[in-house]
């Protein structure tokens, strides 16, 4: 008889290429987790792996059997949430990714709000500026900024008119002078994070004719977005940040806003799922709250920078 926890781990250990990486996501040790996916090649009586010592990679047999295998799990847990939401208490566990700045002055305390809501509901939460991929790594709902061009999974909408501002500390400004046009910008002492492994120090602008590109050349560089808001707030330098993330601070004076005559790029807020299909009842209950806290933003801040 096929065990379901021996199904799960072929599922994962074929979407993270490895059976120590699938059983360090569930808590095991490699060996068994290779044991779990020997005892499901033969209760089927075929090979699902190709193994080696350096790769492991999915036979024609396991190619053909994971759409199954997804199938039956995916059918398993839509029964659950069923009972679930019949019963009107959400419980298990919710895995979110968010970015590291809204997620930790944003979205932390709604989080702690819905937790609290929902007692018998773990979550698990991944705040990095390393965008999570939602097939490979464990996670059930990433808040992404930024356009989506993958239709491979399902993206709704947040804060969909969402910009960029340039910011910097009213020391920064007192002493070095405000830019008086985006070509004074790499005249400038800026801050920037890491995008995808490399500096994001090409800051794009709407025009009227299209986009301006300003090269800059940042004098701190970091992979943590939420370190370069810090580090603006102490007066390094101007940063072009998501207006999500630097509003608090510019309503209290800590930060003020650069050029604010000049449109933002923009940066749309996105609540992504891998598919509908792993739209359960909590990941409907927290898209729901966050829409309904992000409307508020919204409505209070004015359509200046949505």
């Amino acid at each position: 008889m096929i065990r379901l926890d021996d199904l799960g781990l072929f599922v994962r250990t074929a979407a993270l290429g490895s059976f120590s990486n699938a059983a360090r996501e569930a808590d095991l040790l490699p060996g068994q987790a290779s044991a779990a996916v020997a005892r499901l090649e033969a209760e089927l009586g075929v090979r699902l792996f190709a193994r080696s010592t350096r790769s492991l990679r999915l036979t024609p047999e396991g190619q053909s059997y994971l759409p199954y295998a997804r199938e039956v799990l995916a059918a398993l847990r839509e029964g659950r949430e069923r009972l679930v939401e019949d019963s009107g208490a959400l419980q298990g566990s919710l895995r979110i990714a968010a970015p590291s700045d809204l997620g930790r002055n944003v979205l932390l305390p709604w989080l702690s709000d819905f937790r609290r809501q929902h007692p018998h509901l773990d979550l698990h939460l991944h705040f990095s500026d390393q965008v999570a991929d939602v097939f490979r790594d464990p996670v059930d709902v990433a808040i992404r900024l930024g356009a989506v061009s993958d239709a491979s999974f399902v993206a709704l909408p947040l804060v969909p008119g969402n910009r960029r501002v340039l910011v910097a500390s009213p020391s920064y400004l007192k002493r070095r002078g405000a830019p008086a046009s985006l070509e004074d910008l790499p005249n400038h002492d800026c801050l920037s994070w890491m995008m995808k492994g490399n500096a994001y120090d090409k800051w794009s602008f709407p025009v009227d004719d299209g986009c301006q590109v300003v090269q800059v050349s940042p004098v701190l560089v970091c992979d943590d977005a939420d370190v370069v808001r810090r580090l603006a707030i102490e007066g390094h330098g101007i940063a072009y940040k998501s207006w999500l993330d630097v509003r608090a601070d510019i309503a209290s004076g800590r930060l003020a806003q650069v050029l604010a005559g000049q449109l933002g790029e923009l940066a749309p807020l996105h609540f992504i799922c891998p598919h509908r299909q792993q739209f359960s009842p909590a990941i409907r209950r927290l898209h729901a709250a966050l829409r309904e806290r992000f409307d508020e933003i919204v409505a209070v801040d004015g359509p200046g920078h949505y």
